[in-house]
């Protein structure tokens, strides 16, 4: 097992790792609320999220609840709750993540990964040097729409026969778009947050 840490990101990556050992690590974790495994075919990658991540992903978490809410979409967020397969030696925690217009089918209960479907969105925030890629990780359990916000700008991606490909603007959310996105996150910088949040309903409510 050979390990590669970047102090910076607050990233570990570990190779060559067990599902077992994954698996205990997630239990001995399951109450710290800060931090985040990935896991790929033996590579697992431990984060332990900072403001600086935290900030954007809280936004873009509230952007969605607030469109949703605003659209008449029913929704049900997951926050960072862990999905894992073992046929497929693949799990993740989101940043974020929700049921979309589907949330009436999980009703509240139990998300089981091995039956019930993958959520509709997933919101990624990667403000370090990446170095476990997730998307593979999200393509093998079928996430149709995953947002990544990279320090400086907000991408949308639809998955297409396995891999996933850039969009302009969101299926679960129409018509929000990428550059919009992205400039809500800019204009939640200048704004307080009671302002910010009425400019994001009112941009809704012209949109109907």
């Amino acid at each position: 097992m050979s390990t590669d840490l970047s102090a910076a990101a607050h990233k570990v990556l570990l190779t060559g790792v067990s599902w077992v050992t994954y698996e205990r690590l997630l239990a001995e974790h399951q109450d710290r609320t800060g931090t985040r495994f990935a896991y790929d075919e033996g590579d697992l990658e431990i984060m332990v999220v900072s403001t600086q991540h935290e900030n954007p992903n809280r936004l873009l978490d509230l952007l969605v609840e607030t469109l949703a809410e605003e659209f008449d979409i029913d929704l049900c967020p997951l926050g960072s709750t862990t999905f894992k397969r073992v046929e497929l030696l693949k799990g993740f925690e989101p940043d974020s993540a929700f049921y979309i217009g589907r949330a009436g089918a999980i009703g509240g209960k139990e998300v089981d990964p091995a039956v019930d479907p993958p959520p509709d969105l997933t919101i990624e925030v990667d403000v370090s040097s990446p170095s476990l890629d997730r998307f593979p990780i999200f393509a093998a359990f079928g996430v149709p729409e995953v947002w990544r916000y990279d320090g400086s700008r907000v991408a949308f991606f639809r998955l297409e026969r396995g891999r996933y490909v850039e969009i302009e603007a969101s299926m679960a959310l129409p018509p929000l778009t990428a550059a919009m996105a992205t400039r809500f996150l800019e204009e939640s910088h200048n704004s307080r947050s009671t302002q910010w949040l009425r400019r994001v309903r009112q941009w809704a409510r012209n949109q109907r």
